[in-house]
């Protein structure tokens, strides 16, 4: 038998989720069955995977001690690098510059040296985060980047912060926009891209179209000329749409691919400049919310930027095209 006071990170969620994450050996199929059975209860009463959780509520589980994990005096995230490119900093969230060849999450590939791996370590060793102390809550990124790509992650080092931001992404009241690089120059120096994308799971791989097709949805980019050189031009974007390789894709459907874009490309010229990763960096980000954010509203009308994006200091100085090798960071 266990009982789990809950915590204020740990409150509003439902009961089968909190159980999920605090229990992680209890089967679910068991966890419905021990609820419906009232060997798990909510302040000494029968409730349902349904109920929504409480700050200071008490859940008690009449099940075997075996289900229960032993304490861990060993956190496998303090494997991870200490190095953090931090652009902002609250008692709420991390804004975090994800360098280029960083993961977010582990994968098959890397478990130990990821961002949220890193950001954990960090928070840990600040003082700020101690697994022992919370059920169910870890610290979370709210978006993620893919691995070639580099830029603004948001990391929330609550329950509260991560729920709100959460619904902030998904109701599209944050701004974000990056710089990148494509072959070619654009006739219309600024405008806006429309199309419909569909998704290749198997090859992970996106195509675009000019009008709608089965399966397909929506794209909006918009994007703004900043500087042209040697047949490149140096592109703002704002993402009006959040979809797999949108830029990437979108781009390249108008014969304007990135520079050191392997997938979407023109491989045989990335070959002759020597380019061999993506130009495409997450650079800035603006919150606009349109609706309460609660512990949040101060973030309201602020907007942040990464110090240095790693090309564009060389495309406007017109060093770019006489280098042979990509720098990363």
């Amino acid at each position: 038998m266990k009982t789990f006071i809950i915590s204020k990170n740990d409150a509003g969620q439902r009961l089968d989720k909190f159980i999920s994450k605090a229990v992680p050996a209890l089967p679910k199929s068991l966890m419905y069955k021990y609820i419906r059975t009232k060997r798990i209860k909510v302040n000494s009463k029968r409730s349902d995977i349904s109920t929504k959780l409480g700050e200071n509520d008490k859940v008690d589980m009449y099940i075997n001690d075996e289900f229960f994990a032993p304490a861990d005096a060993h956190y496998d995230f303090l494997s991870a690098s200490k190095h953090l490119d931090i652009v902002y900093e609250d008692e709420n969230i991390l804004l975090l510059d994800k360098k280029v060849g960083l993961l977010s999450h582990p994968d098959e590939t890397e478990y130990n040296d990821t961002l949220i791996t890193r950001v954990k370590r960090y928070l840990y060793e600040k003082g700020d985060y101690n697994p022992k102390d919370e059920n169910s809550f870890a610290p979370a990124l709210v978006n993620r980047i893919d691995r070639n790509t580099g830029g603004i992650v948001i990391a929330a080092k609550n329950a509260e912060s991560l729920r709100i931001l959460n619904q902030k992404l998904k109701d599209r009241e944050m701004e974000k926009y990056y710089l990148c690089v494509i072959h070619g120059t654009l006739i219309k120096k600024s405008g806006l891209l429309t199309g419909w994308l569909s998704k290749d799971e198997k090859k992970n791989k996106v195509e675009v179209f000019k009008s709608e097709q089965p399966g397909t949805k929506e794209i909006k980019t918009k994007y703004s000329v900043i500087d042209e050189k040697d047949g490149l031009s140096l592109v703002e974007v704002e993402l009006l749409t959040g979809r797999t390789h949108q830029i990437r894709a979108h781009f390249s459907s108008i014969g304007h691919p990135l520079l050191g874009d392997g997938k979407y490309g023109t491989n045989a010229l990335n070959k002759i400049l020597g380019y061999k990763k993506q130009f495409l960096y997450s650079y800035r980000l603006k919150f606009t919310f349109k609706t309460p954010a609660g512990c949040l509203d101060y973030l309201n009308g602020k907007s942040f930027e990464v110090p240095d994006v790693w090309f564009r200091k060389e495309f406007i100085d017109g060093t770019l095209t006489s280098s042979k090798t990509v720098k990363n960071s």
